[in-house]
């Protein structure tokens, strides 16, 4: 029993540590490769369908390795420019994974439910992550004591089973710039809102899918754990070095204006203005007249 724990464990570290790069090897090890039985296929997704193999459609790796690369590069550049990106995946396969991530990297999250109206009624949900937010303050400060017990267990029970919907978005201020999809059939009704807002899909795109709509295509697996955890992984990596890229950016941005603060102070700071000494030769003249004065006096007396 102890061995096959080590060894699971050591197989997990070596897949974690394969996951750090994008190449047809890990996608394959990943099981990215598997779609959905060929009856079952969506037409639009032959564009990326290799073959077909035991009545199991097989997707092309090549399109699944430039599409992940495009969308990592995607996710980078717009987090390092300010932009949000919001991470979707509410299946079972995905939900714990999707979570761990996106928590790691700081982004916001459903893993649990979409819901409905985030992004079609934006106004009306940010008043509810308000509240939400508000209400944990206040019972953080204490400011429940002022209700009878039973209103306070209710208030707390209230809170505790909101957040299982709203705890990933708590901290968004206004509509994401983006959204990452890791099943768009599954999450058909997040997919629609963003259509309809026009906010930029990043999605796993498996062969009983329409792509159709979807800003970067990931063609792959959205089934298989490995496979998910795999695109997952990549994909909260590259937030998180937008992040980077966004902090560095900051700094520098910071930097600059105390520099170009100090330079404007010093140009603008009064200088003592030197008085000119004239020169000193009247006076001299003048103490040698009372001198030769003085001299004449007591010679008369």
């Amino acid at each position: 029993m102890k061995r096959r724990y080590v060894w699971k464990h050591r197989r997990i570290g070596a897949f974690l540590i394969f996951m750090e790069e994008i190449t047809l090897q890990a996608l394959l090890e990943a099981g990215c490769h598997f779609g959905h039985k060929a009856e079952r296929w969506h037409p639009k997704a032959i564009s990326f369908i290799y073959t077909k193999k035991d009545g199991i459609h097989i997707i092309d790796l090549v399109k699944t390795k430039a599409g992940l690369e495009a969308a990592v590069q995607y996710v980078t550049d717009l987090v390092a420019n300010g932009g949000e990106m919001l991470f979707v995946g509410t299946k079972r396969q995905a939900r714990g994974i999707l979570k761990q991530e996106a928590q790691a990297v700081g982004a916001p999250y459903f893993s649990e439910r979409w819901v409905g109206g985030f992004l079609t009624n934006w106004e009306q949900v940010r008043k509810n992550i308000e509240k939400i937010n508000r209400m944990t303050e206040e019972q953080a400060a204490g400011g429940w004591k002022k209700f009878p017990k039973h209103e306070q267990t209710k208030m707390s029970r209230y809170l505790e089973r909101i957040k299982i919907y709203y705890g990933g978005v708590l901290h968004l201020k206004q509509i994401p710039q983006a959204i990452f999809v890791v099943d768009v059939k599954k999450e058909i009704a997040a997919v629609r809102e963003a259509k309809r807002c026009g906010v930029p899909l990043v999605a796993v795109v498996d062969t009983n899918s329409d792509p159709t709509g979807i800003n970067y295509v990931i063609p792959a697996n959205d089934d298989a754990v490995g496979s998910v955890t795999f695109i997952v992984h990549i994909i909260a990596k590259a937030y998180q070095k937008g992040r980077d890229l966004f902090a560095k950016k900051q700094e520098a941005d910071a930097a600059k204006a105390a520099e170009a603060k100090e330079k404007e102070a010093a140009k603008t700071q009064v200088k003592p203005v030197e008085v000119k000494k004239e020169p000193a030769t009247v006076d001299k003249k003048a103490s040698e007249g009372k001198e030769k004065a003085k001299v004449t006096e007591n010679k008369t007396k």
